[in-house]
């Protein structure tokens, strides 16, 4: 599945590329990176599971945490308009959750 790899480079591309002042939009709220590291972690759990189904709940979990660790590092060491947010690494692993539970629903309803 191609899936996941593609999406891989893609969201390491997202979360690294160089950070932009924010402009308002009517959406935009405190705590909106939150979620949107919830929602991108959620997808990339399922396609981590869709891609390696016989992963254990362990090993899903170091890999995404290796992962989300890693992203937030550089995005502090490469002092391009990110930093490193813990809180970002705990919406990575919520977020990687709800995909372990969506893909495990998805597995029994198909």
């Amino acid at each position: 599945m191609l899936v996941f790899p593609a999406y891989l480079i893609f969201l390491t591309y997202m979360l690294l590329k160089p950070g932009v002042e924010n402009q308002e939009y009517w959406f935009m709220f405190q705590g909106i990176d939150k979620i949107i590291h919830l929602s991108i972690f959620a997808f990339l759990g399922f396609c981590l599971l869709m891609s390696f189904q016989k992963l254990s709940v362990v090993y899903f979990f170091v890999i995404i945490f290796i992962y989300g660790l890693s992203t937030e590092i550089l995005q502090e060491v490469m002092h391009m308009g990110r930093s490193f947010e813990l809180l970002d690494i705990l919406a990575d692993l919520v977020g990687s959750s709800l995909g372990m539970i969506t893909y495990k629903i998805a597995l029994k309803r198909f």
